[in-house]
């Protein structure tokens, strides 16, 4: 396939997990990347593993306005357009919040929701150019609640209903916006579980199709709900999660 044959796609957080997956995912199918992260490093590498095309590493800390508006207008100068916002990038806190230093949810909202703001609203005027359209990725979290989880929580349900007010504001403009809600994920920021088979256990208790997602498989729904596939679908927070959202809690049965 090749949806996004000369499409410019840029995509935070890119420098692992689900964001390298999405860039590589963009990248076959015939996009221009934009390889936003903090850390030129791990954006290198990243860009070692795309398919040939004029791609560019942009590191940025998407939690600081100034920034991320030098990055939009740079990528304006470079390609003159920009067809696809993926804002991935996150970190987690967990916690209860009697137990969890102010520094942290600032830290926390500062990624998580307001770098989120700040990509939308200094790129938006290249998507309304372009029609184009802004994937969020929020989070099962953003849906519902987690235990020690409240901060994160409270960011990914902040972008959980952003994204619905983005999607009515934008829609008659032709720019649609949608978000992605991972569940258990395993990347970078989930990888110790790997070496706790019960907690890893306790997990998959509540996943229909009994086992963690990889990264790919979210790649696969951001390049869905990013294409003209998905034309006739804005303001849509899409579970990408095993079936954990389509249960009530209850582990599964022996």
């Amino acid at each position: 396939m090749a949806r996004f044959q000369q499409k410019v796609v840029v995509i935070t957080g890119a420098g692992s997990g689900i964001g390298e997956a999405a860039a590589q995912r963009f990248a076959r199918e015939g996009a221009s990347v934009v390889l936003v992260g903090r850390t030129a490093e791990k954006l290198e590498k990243t860009l070692t593993t795309l398919t040939q095309g004029d791609h560019l590493v942009a590191p940025c800390d998407v939690a600081d306005a100034g920034q991320v508006q030098a990055l939009a207008r740079k990528v304006q100068d470079k390609y003159g357009r920009v067809d696809v916002l993926v804002n991935n990038a996150g970190i987690i806190v967990q916690g209860r919040i009697h137990e969890i230093a102010l520094e942290d949810w600032k830290k926390l909202m500062g990624v998580d929701l307001n770098g989120v703001f700040h990509c939308v609203h200094y790129f938006m005027p290249a998507l309304l150019k372009t029609k184009g359209n802004v994937v969020n990725i929020s989070s099962v979290s953003g849906l519902g609640g987690d235990w020690g989880m409240s901060v994160y929580n409270a960011a990914k349900g902040a972008v959980t209903n952003f994204t619905r007010s983005l999607a009515m504001d934008y829609g008659a403009d032709g720019v649609r916006v949608n978000a992605v809600c991972p569940g258990l994920t395993m990347t970078d920021l989930t990888e110790g579980m790997k070496d706790d088979p019960q907690l890893l256990n306790k997990f998959y208790e509540r996943i229909p199709l009994n086992r963690a997602g990889e990264p790919e498989d979210i790649a696969n729904a951001i390049a869905f709900i990013a294409s003209d596939d998905a034309r006739y679908i804005t303001g849509v927070n899409l579970p990408v999660d095993g079936g954990i959202m389509a249960s009530n809690g209850q582990p599964k049965q022996a």
